[in-house]
């Protein structure tokens, strides 16, 4: 009899300690389980933080700005004409310019007569900021004519709203590697007569479909 009794004890006492052990490992940092062989476990950053994507569609006229499956803005933009369309394909955005300058194209018969303009020059067409998508002849920029957004009325380049455009490069920066602070932002808005380039660390793709 004495005999089952300490087994039953030590039965009990065995159950007693695996529960502890169980409350234990939940209450503490526990070494994780170590990988199935043949498959890569993705680094947390890279999970939950996608990359920036740009699509212009050039149809709806419309550019949207997503991250995996989640859209988080959508804009829109003015398209080229169809004697200047802007080019569909995917690009690689690494370079914005903001209070840019700008110089007619010397062999566009449309820009003839017309004359180079400083940053926040009257008379300059690149209002706020460019985005160079396809280097060096294609950007999206801000415009002073709002109206024909929506419309097919650039020369290939994709036109939006200034203050969009802005918040636009500042995602871009963002998420390029290149953040700035609301000083700096500040700083240059309300210079708008010097120009400042950055390049990105990190290059956002961008994708042009008709």
């Amino acid at each position: 009899m004495m005999t089952i009794n300490r087994k039953i004890s030590a039965g009990l006492f065995a159950l007693g300690f695996a529960i502890s052990a169980g409350t234990l490992g939940a209450q503490i940092d526990l070494p994780p389980t170590a990988p199935t062989a043949g498959k890569e476990v993705p680094d947390s950053t890279e999970m939950y933080q996608e990359p920036l994507l740009l699509t212009a569609d050039l149809s709806a006229r419309q550019l949207t700005v997503s991250r995996g499956n989640s859209v988080i803005k959508t804009y829109s933009v003015a398209v080229g004409q169809e004697r200047y369309p802007t080019p569909v394909g995917t690009y690689t955005i690494r370079k914005i310019v903001w209070n840019p300058s700008w110089r007619p194209p010397p062999d566009a018969a449309w820009a003839k007569g017309k004359s180079a303009k400083g940053p926040g020059e009257p008379g300059n067409p690149m209002k706020v900021v460019k985005i160079f998508f396809h280097e060096p002849d294609y950007y999206i920029h801000g415009t002073g004519d709002v109206d024909s957004l929506g419309e097919a009325a650039s020369h290939g380049c994709l036109r939006m709203d200034p203050d969009q455009v802005a918040d636009l490069a500042k995602l871009i920066m963002e998420n390029g590697g290149q953040p700035r602070d609301e000083n700096w932002f500040w700083r240059i808005l309300h210079s708008r007569r010097e120009e400042k380039v950055v390049y990105l660390d990190n290059p956002v793709s961008m994708t042009v479909i008709d």
